[in-house]
């Protein structure tokens, strides 16, 4: 895009502007998001970060809209809770859980149990662990994988970290879920981002 316009930019300054700004337009874009559904859906994907595995935890609601992510090294009951813990506390989140879907993984039930006992999560919310329930959210992984996979991976967690924030914060935005901007709406998304930073579009 800038090639077009006759702007010549290394790709380390590309990447540069990622690291700074991919943090700022996740913090900005979180107070405009839509309020998000009783049905969770809970998953983790792997994330290679220099030949090592880590894991990206991700939970959207049964309309396909975000509820939180976090990266982690990592795959056990407390990051699991740690991950939940994160989703209750946003804004956009307005309520408890209904129904949360996982996979059977192992640490997924413990997990829920112990925040329903510190009373975290209400007693009520039902688990269901049922892998064919969670297809939105497998498919919802490629948006982020494919970037990942475009991107050569990635070095460090902390890079890895700053980036997956503004990859998941564009795919919110794209699936149409700030508030006044519709999907496939790419003039109002484009206005929008300009509005939060300020600047002419």
């Amino acid at each position: 895009m800038l090639a077009e316009r006759g702007v010549s930019v290394d790709h380390t300054t590309i990447y540069r502007w990622v690291q700074r700004y991919s943090p700022e337009l996740d913090a900005r874009c979180r107070r405009h998001l839509r309020s998000t559904n009783d049905s969770w859906k809970l998953d983790e994907t792997y994330i290679d970060i220099k030949g090592r595995s880590y894991y990206l935890w991700r939970a959207i609601d049964s309309s396909g809209f975000m509820l939180d992510f976090l990266l982690t090294a990592r795959r056990d009951t407390q990051a699991a809770k740690r991950f939940l813990r994160k989703v209750l506390q946003r804004e956009h989140v307005e309520q408890f859980p209904r129904v949360i879907n996982t996979d059977k993984y192992v640490v997924y039930p413990r997990a829920i149990e112990e925040l329903q006992e510190s009373g975290e999560l209400s007693e009520e919310c039902e688990h269901r662990p049922v892998k064919y329930l969670n297809n939105l959210l497998e498919q919802d992984h490629r948006f982020v994988k494919l970037r990942v996979k475009a991107g050569l991976g990635f070095q460090d967690f902390w890079s890895a970290k700053r980036t997956i924030r503004g990859y998941e914060t564009m795919n919110a935005i794209r699936k149409g879920q700030i508030v006044g901007v519709e999907k496939g709406d790419i003039r109002s998304q484009n206005h929008f981002i300009c509005d939060i930073f300020g600047v002419a579009v």
